[in-house]
């Protein structure tokens, strides 16, 4: 797992049973709903915010980074331009850089009303801070070598074959929850563990869905490899999933991002944001 992921995770149905006993499913390629269709948020009154400026970091590519033009970019950028649009105080949003080590103060000193960079929802960052409901989860997924003698066509035939994942991490703690019958082989790094899946060593790897869907497309993997079917969560693992974090103070605020959230999942906006930046889906 990236320090990325680890430091900062880390349909309806399918997405509210995160279950330690048993992994829950995705659609390959949509973003999973996780708002019912049926729920209602109101809009609180936003006449006294005096503006709202959202927090992020620069290297955390796609969600926040700065493109070829110099520009702050990403999903979560796009994301926030999105929440000020619905909530129709665009004259009153800005989103500022700062680094990862500075969010938190930052916040908590008011240089910003709110934080969008993937921090990880950790029990004692609830008793500080207020987050929003989650927009998006990051799923563990499967890669297997297409080009072996044998290729594996699905989950079912990992059975009793070496599975690489990277040794201490929560991604080996789910392997080993979710499928007892696999081999897991671990690795230290991420560079040995997709190694050996190009030389064909491991039957496949587990490993972040996110990271997994990029490598796999890239040159750097040679087209050697793909993902199998299905996308794995787990809230007892993975974590929550991505959320926006703000003062605990600012109730309303925390209710108006969720009723924006609402808004753009209902309406489809959400989906073309996550399309802009995962092309080729991450479920």
């Amino acid at each position: 797992m990236t320090r990325a992921l680890s430091l900062r995770i880390c349909g309806i149905l399918a997405l509210c049973a995160f279950l330690i006993a048993e992994p829950a499913l995705a659609q390959p390629r949509d973003l999973p709903l996780l708002f019912d269709a049926r729920e209602r948020i109101a809009r609180p009154d936003l006449t006294g915010l005096a503006r709202l400026r959202f927090l992020t970091t620069v290297d955390f590519p796609p969600f926040n980074f700065i493109d070829q033009s110099g520009k702050l970019s990403g999903f979560h950028v796009d994301l926030a331009r999105e929440i000020c649009r619905e909530l129709e105080i665009e004259d009153k949003c800005q989103i500022q850089a700062v680094t990862y080590a500075e969010l938190i103060p930052a916040l908590e000193q008011g240089q910003g009303e709110a934080v969008v960079a993937g921090i990880a929802v950790r029990p004692e960052l609830r008793q500080r801070f207020a987050f929003s409901r989650a927009f998006m989860q990051m799923p563990a997924r499967f890669a297997v070598n297409t080009k072996a003698e044998d290729p594996v066509a699905n989950v079912a035939g990992l059975e009793g074959k070496p599975v690489g994942v990277l040794s201490g991490t929560t991604h080996e703690a789910m392997l080993k929850a979710f499928f007892p019958k696999v081999e897991p082989k671990t690795f230290p790094d991420r560079d040995a563990m997709l190694s050996a899946l190009r030389q064909g060593s491991v039957a496949a790897v587990f490993s972040d869905g996110m990271q997994l869907s990029f490598w796999v497309s890239a040159s750097v993997a040679g087209g050697c490899c793909a993902l199998l079917d299905g996308a794995y969560f787990s809230q007892h693992f993975l974590g929550e999933g991505l959320t926006i974090m703000n003062r605990k103070a600012e109730p309303a605020l925390t209710q108006a991002i969720d009723h924006a959230l609402l808004a753009l999942s209902r309406s489809g906006r959400l989906d073309e944001i996550y399309l802009r930046y995962f092309p080729n889906g991450i479920y």
